[in-house]
C-alpha cells in the first residue's frame, strides 16, 4: 500500500473483505476513507446549512450556551479555548457538542455526559442533530464491528463497550483567517481521545496526517465518502497495533483564507466505565504490553481534557 495515498472503502464490500480492508488501512495509516455509509444524504446537507446558520449569530448569542464548568461536554465552545496537547498556541475554530441522552436514572449521567443544550435558533436544529446523531452511532458500531473481525475478536465484541458511551458529535466552524504569517492554525497537530472518529468531508481543504516518514498527508476524502481514524483508546486498547496518528487542519493558502471551514466530526467513545484493558492478541515478545494497568474510559478521557484546555 503506497504510504502517500489512503484508498477508498466501500462498506458494500463483503464483511471479512472489508474488515481486512479497513483494518491494513489502520495498521498503516491510523486512518481510512470509507464511502457507501448509511448516513442519509439530504440529512447531511440539511445539516451543513443550520451548522452555517448558527455560528453566524451573534457571539453573544452563541456565548448564551457556553459552559465553562462541563468543559465543552455539551453545547457551545468559544473560539480559541481549545490547544492540541503540549502546543504553544490555540485553535483557531469554535465548535458545538451535541452528545448521547441517557435514559432517565442512567448511572453514567453526571459531569461527563450531561443533557443536551439546544438554541433557540436557527429552526429544526435538534430534529436535525438528533437524528444526524443516530446515524452516526450506527455507522461507528458498524465500523467498530469490522475492526472487531480484523482482530480476530467476535463481530459483536464492541456492542457492549460502546453501549450508552459518550460519543461526541462536534460542529465545527474555522472563521476565515485575516493573519496568515502568525503560528498558529486551524487544528494543531493531535491525536483523538476516544475510539475512532467519524469526519464527513469539508468544502474547504486542510486536514492532514503525519506519515510515517515524517511528511504530512492530504487526508481530504473524495465526495461521498467519509474519513475514519483510530482514537487514543482504541491505540491504548490494541497495545498500538492499531496506531493513533497525529494530524491537522492547516491553514489556507491566501486565495482561499478569506473563507469559513466548517467539518462535522463524530468522536466515539467507550462506556464511562469501560476498562480499557489491553487486548491480550495484542501482545507478542515483539510487542509487550506497554499497558499493564487498565484505566477507565472516562479516567482517561477527563486526562486527556485538562491536556488540551477543555478542564481545569
Amino acid at each position: 500500500m503506497p504510504l502517500d495515498t489512503l484508498p477508498v472503502l466501500s462498506l458494500k464490500t463483503d464483511k471479512a473483505q472489508f474488515a481486512q480492508e479497513i483494518g491494513d488501512s489502520f495498521r498503516t495509516f491510523g486512518f481510512a476513507l470509507v464511502k457507501d455509509f448509511a448516513i442519509d444524504r439530504d440529512l447531511i446537507d440539511r445539516a451543513w446549512r443550520l451548522s452555517e446558520a448558527f455560528f453566524a449569530l451573534p457571539d453573544a448569542e452563541k456565548r448564551r450556551y457556553h459552559d465553562p464548568a462541563i468543559g465543552g461536554a455539551r453545547g457551545y465552545t468559544p473560539f480559541g479555548i481549545e490547544i492540541a496537547k503540549d502546543a504553544k498556541h490555540h485553535d483557531l475554530k469554535e465548535f458545538w457538542h451535541v452528545g448521547r441522552d441517557l435514559p432517565e436514572g442512567s448511572p453514567l449521567a453526571d459531569a461527563s455526559m450531561p443533557p443536551n443544550v439546544w438554541p433557540d435558533r436557527p429552526e429544526g436544529f435538534r430534529e436535525v442533530f438528533d437524528e444526524l446523531y443516530r446515524q452516526f452511532d450506527a455507522t461507528g458500531a458498524t465500523i467498530l464491528s469490522a475492526i472487531a473481525l480484523y482482530l480476530g475478536l467476535d463481530e459483536h465484541w464492541f456492542d457492549k463497550a460502546i453501549e450508552d458511551g459518550n460519543s461526541v458529535m462536534r460542529l465545527l466552524h474555522y472563521p476565515p483567517l485575516k493573519d496568515l504569517e502568525g503560528e498558529a492554525i486551524r487544528a494543531g497537530a493531535h491525536g483523538d481521545i476516544n475510539l475512532i472518529t467519524l469526519l464527513l468531508g469539508a468544502e474547504e481543504a486542510g486536514l492532514e496526517l503525519l506519515g510515517k516518514d515524517g511528511q504530512w498527508i492530504s487526508a481530504s476524502p473524495p465526495e461521498g465518502a467519509m474519513v475514519i481514524n483510530v482514537g487514543d483508546m482504541l491505540e491504548r486498547l490494541t497495545n498500538h497495533v492499531l496506531p493513533s496518528t497525529i494530524h491537522r487542519v492547516r491553514n489556507p493558502n491566501a486565495a482561499r483564507a478569506a473563507f469559513s471551514r466548517y467539518s462535522m466530526p463524530f468522536f466515539l467513545h467507550l462506556r464511562s466505565d469501560f476498562p480499557i484493558k489491553t487486548l491480550p492478541q495484542c501482545v507478542t515478545p515483539e510487542n509487550p504490553d506497554r499497558y499493564p494497568q487498565a484505566i477507565l474510559a472516562d479516567e482517561f478521557l477527563q486526562q486527556r481534557l485538562r491536556e488540551i484546555g477543555l478542564k481545569k
